[in-house]
């Protein structure tokens, strides 16, 4: 699902068609002038590839996927977020399962 801002590039007719055209893809949009739910992406975007992708050559599609799946896997599981309370994404996400389960006994 790639998710965009309303720039002309992602919703002229040839970018819109071509995504209507394949079954897999389903395109995601910012509403009309509000860009802060887009922050978060580019944020995610600028990261992998400051610190996952642009220290690699790739000679293959395969090579950057293994590369990106690493990455995610650390991302989530390793690195903490000063967001978060200096967590990683799934002790924030485990912790909110727990609250959450408390709260509908």
């Amino acid at each position: 699902m790639p998710h965009s801002d309303r720039g002309i590039q992602y919703t002229c007719d040839a970018f819109v068609n071509m995504l209507a055209n394949n079954t897999y893809v389903t395109q995601s949009m910012s509403r009309k002038g509000n860009c802060w739910d887009n922050a978060v992406a580019e944020s995610f975007f600028k990261l992998i590839k400051y610190e996952g992708l642009n220290h690699h050559k790739f000679n293959t599609f395969e090579q950057l996927y293994a590369c990106i799946q690493q990455y995610m896997k650390w991302y989530n599981t390793q690195r903490i977020h000063s967001s978060l309370a200096y967590k990683t994404p799934l002790e924030t996400e485990l912790e909110i399962r727990k609250k959450s389960s408390k709260i509908a006994a």
